[in-house]
């Protein structure tokens, strides 16, 4: 985007405990943009989180509009009516993290900003997404570290998304772990949809699926990790 653009600006809550960062952390790394406080003044679109959508000023004065249960359940009918009014505009969006869930420290899984960005590109928008499972996200990494010429065999990616984690890394060339207590969890392990959130606390989440599930689960998505552990903690 040109210097000095207005961003409409999908993000997380200042107060929500699951973020790495605070929004305005976030913001103050993407050079020079600045929140719209509206879609009519926005030159393009900035996916960071699925909580609120923020307008300019700190904490207190920004103007702060929640967007439902999408975080919680994937229910796009408050964010729905905004990727509208931005496609009206033609607007293009730059998604920051291509996630589609991930699977909290609570067990619970939350909805991410690649959902958002894929519902725009649904309806006719058009997007452009830097994160996991880009290759030129994997590249940034390396170059990061200094392993961008010949340190790629050092690094191992280690991740519970076979379509982002895996893929992506794959993709780059670089080994991969994959964490099957993640957001495959419940398919390896043969939980249903119906079992409620208290059965599915009480299914460990420590332990190596069967074989068979885990090269089920590969073929039918065509994705095939280096190593696969069921628990991962630094």
């Amino acid at each position: 985007q040109r210097r000095n653009s207005k961003a409409f600006w999908f993000t997380w809550s200042a107060d929500n405990p699951d973020a790495t960062a605070h929004p305005l952390a976030f913001l103050g790394r993407c050079g020079h943009v600045t929140p719209a406080s509206s879609v009519d003044e926005a030159d393009f679109v900035l996916v960071h989180g699925t909580q609120v959508v923020r307008g300019p000023g700190v904490d207190g004065e920004a103007s702060v509009t929640p967007l439902g249960s999408f975080k919680e359940n994937g229910d796009l009918s408050l964010v729905e009516p905004y990727l509208q009014a931005c496609l009206n505009r033609d607007l293009p969006m730059v998604c920051c993290n291509p996630d589609f869930v991930v699977k909290l420290s609570s067990g619970d899984l939350a909805h991410m900003p690649g959902k958002i960005a894929r519902r725009y590109e649904e309806m006719g928008g058009k997007v452009a997404s830097f994160g996991k499972p880009h290759v030129s996200h994997f590249e940034a990494c390396l170059r990061e570290l200094g392993a961008a010429e010949n340190g790629r065999s050092r690094v191992v990616h280690v991740g519970d998304s076979l379509h982002h984690d895996v893929a992506g890394a794959n993709a780059a060339g670089i080994d991969c772990v994959f964490v099957t207590g993640g957001i495959h969890h419940d398919d390896l392990m043969g939980l249903g949809e119906s079992m409620t959130k208290a059965e599915r606390e009480m299914t460990p989440v420590g332990i190596m699926p069967e074989k068979e599930a885990l090269a089920a689960l590969f073929k039918r998505e065509g994705i095939v990790p280096k190593l696969v552990v069921p628990m991962f903690q630094m």
